[in-house]
Protein backbone atom coordinates (compact mmCIF):
# COMPACT_ATOMS: atom_id res chain seq x y z
CA UNK A 1 0.00 0.00 0.00
CA UNK A 2 2.93 2.46 0.70
CA UNK A 3 4.11 2.05 -2.98
CA UNK A 4 0.19 2.73 -4.45
CA UNK A 5 -0.07 5.91 -1.69
CA UNK A 6 3.44 7.25 -3.20
CA UNK A 7 2.12 6.77 -6.47
CA UNK A 8 -0.84 8.76 -5.88
CA UNK A 9 0.93 11.47 -4.42
CA UNK A 10 2.93 11.32 -7.45
CA UNK A 11 -0.27 11.51 -9.59
CA UNK A 12 -1.69 14.66 -7.77
CA UNK A 13 1.70 16.28 -8.43
CA UNK A 14 1.51 15.81 -12.45
CA UNK A 15 -1.92 16.80 -11.94
CA UNK A 16 -0.65 19.71 -10.05
CA UNK A 17 2.56 20.44 -13.27
CA UNK A 18 0.01 20.03 -15.55
CA UNK A 19 -2.40 23.22 -14.89
CA UNK A 20 0.22 25.30 -13.53
CA UNK A 21 2.56 25.30 -16.68
CA UNK A 22 1.13 24.09 -19.74
CA UNK A 23 2.02 25.64 -23.03
CA UNK A 24 -0.28 25.25 -26.38
CA UNK A 25 -2.66 23.03 -24.78
CA UNK A 26 -5.79 24.42 -26.60
CA UNK A 27 -5.21 21.88 -29.13
CA UNK A 28 -3.98 18.86 -27.22
CA UNK A 29 -7.18 19.61 -25.42
CA UNK A 30 -9.28 19.16 -27.66
CA UNK A 31 -7.78 16.25 -29.39
CA UNK A 32 -8.13 14.30 -25.84
CA UNK A 33 -11.09 14.97 -23.98
CA UNK A 34 -13.47 11.71 -24.28
CA UNK A 35 -13.59 11.83 -20.75
CA UNK A 36 -14.47 15.45 -20.30
CA UNK A 37 -17.11 17.40 -21.93
CA UNK A 38 -17.05 19.55 -24.23
CA UNK A 39 -17.21 22.81 -22.15
CA UNK A 40 -14.82 21.33 -19.66
CA UNK A 41 -12.32 20.79 -21.92
CA UNK A 42 -12.95 24.57 -23.80
CA UNK A 43 -12.43 25.85 -19.95
CA UNK A 44 -9.47 23.68 -19.49
CA UNK A 45 -7.44 24.82 -22.53
CA UNK A 46 -8.75 28.48 -21.50
CA UNK A 47 -7.47 27.99 -18.11
CA UNK A 48 -4.16 26.70 -19.39
CA UNK A 49 -3.48 29.40 -22.00
CA UNK A 50 -4.26 31.77 -19.14
CA UNK A 51 -1.36 29.93 -16.76
CA UNK A 52 1.20 29.26 -19.68
CA UNK A 53 2.44 32.98 -19.05
CA UNK A 54 5.73 31.70 -18.18
CA UNK A 55 8.61 29.35 -18.12
CA UNK A 56 8.08 28.53 -14.10
CA UNK A 57 6.44 29.27 -11.47
CA UNK A 58 7.56 29.34 -7.42
CA UNK A 59 5.54 29.89 -4.76
CA UNK A 60 5.20 29.38 -1.05
CA UNK A 61 2.69 26.45 0.31
CA UNK A 62 0.47 25.40 3.70
CA UNK A 63 0.58 21.55 3.55
CA UNK A 64 -1.96 20.42 5.86
CA UNK A 65 -2.31 16.66 6.02
CA UNK A 66 -5.49 15.11 7.94
CA UNK A 67 -4.90 11.58 8.92
CA UNK A 68 -7.15 9.09 10.22
CA UNK A 69 -4.65 8.17 12.28
CA UNK A 70 -3.82 11.11 14.40
CA UNK A 71 -6.11 13.51 16.19
CA UNK A 72 -4.22 16.64 15.09
CA UNK A 73 -3.51 17.55 11.63
CA UNK A 74 -0.29 17.71 10.47
CA UNK A 75 1.01 21.31 9.12
CA UNK A 76 4.24 21.98 7.18
CA UNK A 77 5.43 24.98 5.80
CA UNK A 78 7.82 25.17 2.65
CA UNK A 79 8.44 26.29 -1.41
CA UNK A 80 8.17 25.08 -4.63
CA UNK A 81 9.69 25.80 -8.01
CA UNK A 82 7.97 24.78 -11.31
CA UNK A 83 10.34 24.96 -14.55
CA UNK A 84 9.11 23.73 -17.41
CA UNK A 85 12.34 22.73 -18.89
CA UNK A 86 13.51 21.14 -16.04
CA UNK A 87 10.94 19.79 -13.64
CA UNK A 88 10.12 20.37 -10.10
CA UNK A 89 11.88 21.46 -6.70
CA UNK A 90 9.85 20.86 -3.58
CA UNK A 91 11.61 21.93 -0.47
CA UNK A 92 9.88 21.69 3.19
CA UNK A 93 11.22 24.19 5.39
CA UNK A 94 8.92 23.57 8.53
CA UNK A 95 8.98 21.65 11.37
CA UNK A 96 11.61 19.69 9.40
CA UNK A 97 13.80 19.93 6.41
CA UNK A 98 13.96 17.93 2.88
CA UNK A 99 13.83 18.32 -0.81
CA UNK A 100 12.74 16.42 -3.36
CA UNK A 101 14.13 16.95 -6.86
CA UNK A 102 11.67 15.59 -10.01
CA UNK A 103 13.22 15.84 -13.17
CA UNK A 104 13.79 13.87 -16.70
CA UNK A 105 16.03 11.71 -15.11
CA UNK A 106 13.76 10.65 -11.94
CA UNK A 107 13.37 11.76 -8.42
CA UNK A 108 15.77 12.56 -5.70
CA UNK A 109 15.21 13.14 -2.11
CA UNK A 110 17.44 15.50 0.12
CA UNK A 111 17.91 15.93 4.08
CA UNK A 112 18.37 19.44 5.57
CA UNK A 113 22.39 19.34 4.84
CA UNK A 114 21.36 19.04 1.20
CA UNK A 115 22.82 15.23 1.32
CA UNK A 116 21.11 12.26 -0.75
CA UNK A 117 18.39 10.15 1.24
CA UNK A 118 17.35 7.73 -0.86
CA UNK A 119 16.33 7.67 -4.95
CA UNK A 120 13.29 5.37 -4.58
CA UNK A 121 15.54 2.10 -5.71
CA UNK A 122 14.89 0.72 -9.19
CA UNK A 123 11.92 0.33 -9.49
CA UNK A 124 11.06 3.88 -7.53
CA UNK A 125 13.38 4.86 -9.82
CA UNK A 126 12.05 3.74 -13.16
CA UNK A 127 8.69 4.95 -11.77
CA UNK A 128 9.91 8.64 -11.33
CA UNK A 129 11.55 8.71 -14.87
CA UNK A 130 8.02 7.50 -16.38
CA UNK A 131 6.24 10.27 -14.26
CA UNK A 132 9.04 12.85 -15.17
CA UNK A 133 8.49 12.40 -18.76
CA UNK A 134 4.73 12.22 -18.37
CA UNK A 135 5.13 15.89 -17.03
CA UNK A 136 7.24 16.81 -19.65
CA UNK A 137 5.02 15.79 -22.33
CA UNK A 138 2.07 17.61 -20.57
CA UNK A 139 4.43 20.83 -19.70
CA UNK A 140 4.63 20.69 -23.89
CA UNK A 141 1.07 21.24 -24.17
CA UNK A 142 0.26 17.47 -24.45
CA UNK A 143 -2.94 17.39 -22.03
CA UNK A 144 -3.65 13.38 -23.32
CA UNK A 145 -2.00 11.84 -20.47
CA UNK A 146 -4.03 13.61 -18.48
CA UNK A 147 -7.03 12.78 -19.44
CA UNK A 148 -6.08 9.17 -19.72
CA UNK A 149 -5.38 9.00 -16.59
CA UNK A 150 -8.29 11.03 -14.97
CA UNK A 151 -12.09 12.04 -15.96
CA UNK A 152 -11.44 15.85 -15.80
CA UNK A 153 -14.92 18.30 -14.36
CA UNK A 154 -14.02 21.61 -14.16
CA UNK A 155 -15.95 24.97 -13.78
CA UNK A 156 -15.67 28.84 -13.11
CA UNK A 157 -13.90 31.06 -15.59
CA UNK A 158 -10.19 31.42 -16.41
CA UNK A 159 -10.18 33.89 -13.85
CA UNK A 160 -11.47 32.08 -11.30
CA UNK A 161 -11.39 28.42 -11.70
CA UNK A 162 -12.01 25.15 -9.88
CA UNK A 163 -11.01 21.87 -11.53
CA UNK A 164 -11.68 18.01 -10.01
CA UNK A 165 -9.45 15.21 -11.15
CA UNK A 166 -11.06 11.41 -10.43
CA UNK A 167 -8.24 8.31 -11.11
CA UNK A 168 -9.55 6.49 -14.28
CA UNK A 169 -6.97 3.46 -13.70
CA UNK A 170 -7.65 0.73 -11.14
CA UNK A 171 -3.94 1.43 -9.80
CA UNK A 172 -4.40 4.41 -9.00
CA UNK A 173 -7.95 4.47 -8.04
CA UNK A 174 -7.13 2.06 -5.07
CA UNK A 175 -4.87 4.55 -3.58
CA UNK A 176 -6.20 8.22 -4.70
CA UNK A 177 -10.21 9.18 -4.25
CA UNK A 178 -9.55 12.72 -6.37
CA UNK A 179 -7.37 15.72 -6.38
CA UNK A 180 -9.60 19.35 -6.15
CA UNK A 181 -7.83 22.10 -7.56
CA UNK A 182 -8.45 25.54 -7.94
CA UNK A 183 -6.73 29.22 -8.64
CA UNK A 184 -6.72 32.07 -11.18
CA UNK A 185 -3.59 33.75 -12.95
CA UNK A 186 -1.92 30.81 -10.59
CA UNK A 187 -3.09 27.80 -8.62
CA UNK A 188 -3.34 28.91 -5.35
CA UNK A 189 -5.39 25.45 -3.75
CA UNK A 190 -5.15 21.79 -4.09
CA UNK A 191 -6.82 18.75 -1.99
CA UNK A 192 -5.38 15.29 -2.82
CA UNK A 193 -8.06 12.57 -0.97
CA UNK A 194 -6.72 8.80 -0.62
CA UNK A 195 -8.60 5.89 -1.09
CA UNK A 196 -8.87 5.51 2.68
CA UNK A 197 -10.07 9.39 3.56
CA UNK A 198 -6.77 10.82 4.48
CA UNK A 199 -6.31 14.11 3.07
CA UNK A 200 -3.71 16.27 1.83
CA UNK A 201 -4.29 19.95 1.50
CA UNK A 202 -2.33 22.90 0.07
CA UNK A 203 -2.57 26.88 0.41
CA UNK A 204 -0.26 28.58 -2.55
CA UNK A 205 0.60 32.39 -2.19
CA UNK A 206 3.13 34.61 -2.99
CA UNK A 207 3.42 33.07 -6.62
CA UNK A 208 5.68 34.49 -8.88
CA UNK A 209 6.94 33.92 -12.47
CA UNK A 210 10.25 32.62 -13.01
CA UNK A 211 12.17 33.07 -16.53
CA UNK A 212 15.75 31.55 -15.31
CA UNK A 213 17.04 29.51 -13.12
CA UNK A 214 18.93 30.89 -9.76
CA UNK A 215 22.30 29.31 -9.40
CA UNK A 216 20.56 26.93 -6.15
CA UNK A 217 18.45 26.01 -8.29
CA UNK A 218 20.80 24.63 -11.38
CA UNK A 219 22.65 22.92 -7.93
CA UNK A 220 19.87 20.72 -7.22
CA UNK A 221 18.42 19.85 -11.00
CA UNK A 222 22.69 18.85 -11.74
CA UNK A 223 22.89 21.51 -13.79
CA UNK A 224 26.69 21.25 -14.24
Amino acid sequence: MGTLIRGAVFAAMIALQSVCLPVQAATSASNASASASDADAALVSQIAARLAQTKGVRSHFTQTQTLAALKTPLVSTGSLLFFRDRGVIWQIDAPYKKTWVMSDSGMTVLDATGQRVANGGAQGARGAAEIAKMMRAMLGGDLSGLYTQFDVQARGTPARWQMRLVPRQPQIAQALRGIEMDGGEFLQGLRITLANGDVTQYAFSGSTPVSELAPADQKLFGTP
